[in-house]
Formats: C-alpha cells, sequence, structure tokens
C-alpha cells in the first residue's frame, strides 16, 4: 500500500486524466447502442410525463453524469486531495449527498422505464418471473454484504480519502467469500431482475447498459486508482 500523501508526491496531470478518453469513447458507443434498441412505440404510455422510452433516456443520462461525476472526483481527491481541502473533515459527508442520490437514481428509474413499458421480453412469464427473482434475491444478497461486510464508506470510494481505509483488510464474507468485486459483478444483477419480473424490454436494455457502463468505470477509473493505492498486485 502507498500513502496517499506519497501518490500526490508525485502524479502528474497525465495520471489524473488516466484511462478518461477510453472512459469517453466507451461511453458515447454504449449510449449509442442502448438509445438504438429502445422500443418507442407511436402509442405509448406514460408515467408523470415521459414514456418508457423517455425514462430510459433519463436514466441513462443520469448514469453518465454520476460515473463521470465519480471519475472526477475519485482523480481529483486521489491525486490532489481536493475535496479535503474544500471541505475538511465533511469532505466524505458531502461526496455521500453527492452520490448516494445518483446511486438510487438508477435503480428507481429501471423500474420506472419496466412500469411504462409494453414490449415484452420473451412473452414466457413464468421463467422471466423465476429468473428475475432468483437475480433480484443475489442482488440484495450483494447489498446486504456490501453495507454489513464491507461498508458504506469503504463502498464510496474511502481509500480515495483516508489512508485507514486502504489498510484494512480485505473483505471475506457474504458475496466477497465468492467474487472480490460483488458490487459491479453481483449488485447490478438487481436491475436485470427488475427488467425481468416486469417483462420489459425497455428495462433489459437499460440493465444491459448499466451493467457495460458500470465496468467501463472499474477498468478505465478505478483499476488504475487501485494500482496507485495497493501496487501492482
Amino acid at each position: 500500500m502507498t500513502s496517499l500523501r506519497d501518490i500526490r508526491g508525485r502524479s502528474t496531470l497525465w495520471d489524473i486524466l488516466e484511462g478518461q478518453p477510453q472512459h469517453i469513447g466507451l461511453a458515447i458507443l454504449l449510449v449509442v447502442g442502448a438509445n438504438s434498441l429502445l422500443d418507442r412505440p407511436s402509442e405509448a404510455s406514460y408515467l408523470l410525463g415521459y414514456s418508457s422510452a423517455g425514462w430510459a433516456t433519463l436514466s441513462i443520462g443520469l448514469a453518465v453524469i454520476h460515473q463521470v461525476i465519480v471519475a472526477i472526483v475519485f482523480r481529483l481527491q486521489l491525486h490532489r486531495n481536493l475535496f479535503t481541502r474544500w471541505f475538511g473533515n465533511r469532505d466524505m459527508t458531502v461526496w455521500r449527498l453527492i452520490f448516494l442520490p445518483l446511486l438510487i437514481a438508477r435503480p428507481l428509474t429501471v423500474l420506472l422505464v419496466a412500469w411504462t413499458d409494453t414490449a415484452d421480453i420473451t412473452g414466457v412469464r413464468l421463467i422471466e418471473l423465476w429468473a428475475g427473482t432468483a437475480l433480484l434475491a443475489l442482488a440484495v444478497w450483494a447489498m446486504h454484504s456490501v453495507l454489513v461486510h464491507f461498508t458504506l464508506p469503504r463502498a464510496l470510494g474511502g481509500d480515495h480519502f483516508r489512508d485507514t481505509f486502504a489498510s484494512m483488510p480485505l473483505v471475506n464474507k457474504g458475496v466477497f467469500k465468492y467474487t472480490s468485486n460483488g458490487m459491479y459483478g453481483v449488485a447490478f444483477l438487481g436491475l436485470w431482475g427488475i427488467a425481468l419480473l416486469f417483462g420489459s424490454w425497455n428495462a433489459l436494455i437499460l440493465a444491459l447498459f448499466q451493467q457495460c457502463y458500470i465496468w467501463v468505470h472499474m477498468y478505465c477509473t478505478e483499476a488504475p486508482d487501485m494500482r496507485w493505492i495497493y501496487g501492482k498486485t
């Protein structure tokens, strides 16, 4: 493990930007691809002024805003201590207030997309219901493991703010007993579960977009950060 002070003492502007051109390029491809697959019937159902495709477009936009903000904050905090210099001991509290509403918006907007959608996935509802229930159960288990074993401050990127988080041992309980990345690999299955339970094509496309895009964050932003903090291993 390398201390945050040491990282900030030797990093450059290019280190802050590492992986972000790829992030931008992949985000554009995913947004265009997801929008091209959405069903937009001429006579759509509306909820609060938005059709299913409208809610999906909003959800995609919020996800992009969320991950761009995370990339900016993680990099500037890791390499320049920005949030701590701005907010002092309240840095992680302020970050939580920014991060959590955008995180909650992801499943909420998928639910709204599914609620208003009229396009079926397979039409075989029994299989969709069983599969959706199983995936949602896995996601609930993963979120329980994150909150109880991993803890919310660590999940919010606490190792970008405090050396104490980086020095904590690896978690090997709950979902983390079986995978080192329960948040992105398992918790996001809940979005697929919502889509299948509602039998919603647009929600399924949105779940696919969200799952792919969170891995873009993992490989383009978080993985380089982890190499700085924990080393190449």
